[in-house]
């Protein structure tokens, strides 16, 4: 996977430029971070995972939640973006990271218990998003557990931030279908899809709701889950 030039080109405004393109929401985007996390530590409170892998993990914006959901778990950050990583080592010198080159990870076989991409696929070539899967079976031990956050194609709001983002210029997302449908051919078994991010930040008072609505297809987001 060559690196994005973008993400090195936008390493040091990402945050800045990540929060203004999605103002209309009426959140930061340490919102949607910290969502994710508590997701994954809800599906994952029967046992606490010993070692995770954030892929794709940018300049670390989920990395700290996840530490905090998830406290006792070690933390492996992978990204293209040495740029990015960069920024992820000053914010968090505690976790391992390393960059990705070629078309392999540099971990082992059944090395991290839960992995996470957060937002990554609909950055990665169609033809190259199989392989990745891949490797996440690989590096993941047998019954480790993936989640795969994703923009929700079918959420018109979701298209219209995607379409004026400067670093989601070459974006083509991926619809849970298409995701849980790559998942499953990569090997991945018990997959399922829930929607997420349902009201903004001005009707908040309603969000306690969306654990009921987490079977329409008009999220913000999506996640797709398995077991290697």
């Amino acid at each position: 996977m060559d690196t994005p030039p973008e993400f090195d080109r936008y390493a040091r405004d990402y945050a800045r430029l990540h929060g203004e393109s999605i103002r209309a929401s009426g959140e930061e985007p340490a919102y949607f971070a910290a969502s994710k996390a508590a997701y994954v530590a809800r599906a994952m409170s029967a046992q606490t995972p010993a070692r995770l892998l954030d892929f794709g993990c940018g300049i670390g914006g989920t990395l700290g939640f996840l530490r905090d959901a998830l406290p006792g778990t070690k933390l492996h950050g992978m990204d293209v973006s040495r740029e990015s990583l960069a920024m992820a080592a000053q914010a968090h010198p505690d976790v391992a990271l390393s960059v990705i080159e070629g078309d392999r990870l540099a971990m082992d076989d059944a090395a991290v218990d839960v992995a996470v991409a957060a937002c990554v696929f609909h950055h990665i070539a169609p033809v190259e998003r199989a392989n990745w899967l891949g490797e996440l079976r690989r590096v993941l031990k047998p019954g480790g557990r993936l989640f795969v956050f994703e923009h929700n194609p079918w959420n018109p709001l979701t298209r219209k931030v995607v379409d004026e983002c400067p670093f989601d210029e070459d974006a083509i997302l991926l619809s849970s279908i298409e995701t849980r449908s790559l998942m499953r051919d990569a090997g991945f078994n018990d997959t399922h899809v829930d929607y997420t991010i349902f009201f903004p930040h001005a009707l908040a008072a309603l969000r306690p709701l969306e654990r009921l609505l987490t079977r329409v297809p008009m999220g913000a987001q999506y996640v797709a889950s398995g077991r290697a």
